[in-house]
């Protein structure tokens, strides 16, 4: 078995507002290995997300603070590393898909412009080669008609294309680990079913891990080797993914799984 990609160990996250804290994650431990998916599955509230943005330091510092705990990435600790540190790892090895794509994209760019920015910001690309770099991208992720679409604007494009823009933009420099929270939440059914096929195709061409953030139960059974149920910022169930939906040993993933919409013939 290889060694893990990112070892989260007993981190906790607070939030300080109006004088008082707040602990949001209590003393969360997971790990993820390269080239497997791992899910963070819970309702709204449970501290999934605010888990995920904890390993790309991306959460209001100094309002939130970590009380305990450490995200190993690579050998190096990211809780508190400097902002040069992050920068090199955002965007490049570690990159974040989020839940709602027209927020995520700035609405003043063209999509050649914003996929491209990646690029030139990590790695140092410049002239034509940025372009040919960018249609190759928005091709790879299935956006049709691929070079018409480099001068749009993001309300130009569905939601489902917007979403395959941000994949792109995620995946442009190759990174070793892929969060993705609540990827398909803002899509409809049909559209939510194509993105997932996507993510886990170019999962298995680039051998990239991918952490999922999800209440969806259906598609934690369909795309993850491993399952970390959490509620009340604690993860209160682990291990590989069938064994949680068969024999699940806490009352609160009982619950869950029993709460999951069963459907009529």
């Amino acid at each position: 078995m290889s060694a893990p990609l990112v070892t989260v160990k007993d981190l906790s996250v607070g939030f300080r507002m109006d004088g008082k804290e707040t602990i949001a994650v209590d003393k969360v431990s997971f790990d993820i290995r390269p080239g497997e998916t791992v899910a963070l599955v819970g309702e709204s509230g449970s501290g999934k997300s605010v888990s995920a943005l904890s390993i790309m330091q991306l959460l209001s510092y100094p309002q939130a603070f970590h009380p305990s705990g450490e995200i190993l990435f690579e050998g190096k600790n990211l809780i508190g590393a400097d902002e040069k540190t992050m920068r090199q790892i955002r965007g490049n090895k570690i990159t974040m898909v989020f839940q709602e794509p027209l927020t995520s994209l700035n609405p003043l760019h063209t999509i050649e412009r914003q996929v491209g920015e990646v690029l030139i910001e990590h790695k140092g690309m410049r002239g034509p080669a940025v372009k040919t770099r960018v249609l190759d991208l928005l091709k790879r992720v299935g956006i049709p008609n691929a070079e018409e679409r480099l001068g749009a604007y993001p309300h130009q494009l569905s939601g489902g294309q917007r979403q395959r823009v941000i994949i792109a933009m995620a995946l442009a420099n190759e990174p070793g680990l892929l969060i993705a929270d609540e990827p398909t939440t803002a899509l409809d059914v049909t559209v939510q079913a194509q993105i997932l096929e996507l993510l886990s195709e170019l999962k298995r061409e680039m051998g990239m891990a991918l952490l999922l953030i999800t209440h969806d139960l259906g598609i934690v059974r369909k795309m993850a080797d491993r399952v970390n149920v959490m509620t009340r910022g604690k993860i209160v169930e682990h291990g590989p993914t069938e064994g949680v939906f068969t024999a699940p040993k806490n009352d609160y993933t009982k619950h869950l799984l029993a709460s999951e919409p069963k459907g009529r013939s």
